[in-house]
């Protein structure tokens, strides 16, 4: 049997990872349109926005946890900083 923690850490993090992923590849093919111009930036800038997209989107998956923690300490440190 499968761990039920470890299968909705994987579950969040392919949604997360899914809408990650979605959002940078608009981003980037928005930027390649600006970029590169109505031609070259709507015609070929779909094939480097879907690598981006993947990369983010399969990175997230797995990494989603560890990035949630390090904003947190980051909050935390900076409060202290703050309150010194």
């Amino acid at each position: 049997m499968s761990n039920p923690s470890k299968r909705s850490y994987l579950e969040t993090g392919v949604v997360l990872g899914w809408i990650t992923g979605l959002l940078t590849f608009i981003a980037a093919y928005i930027y390649c349109i600006a970029t590169y111009g109505f031609l070259f930036g709507l015609g070929l800038g779909w094939l480097p926005s879907g690598i981006l997209a993947a990369i983010v989107g399969g990175l997230t998956v797995f990494l989603w946890g560890p990035a949630i923690v390090a904003a947190k300490r980051t909050v935390v440190f900076a409060n202290v900083v703050v309150q010194m």
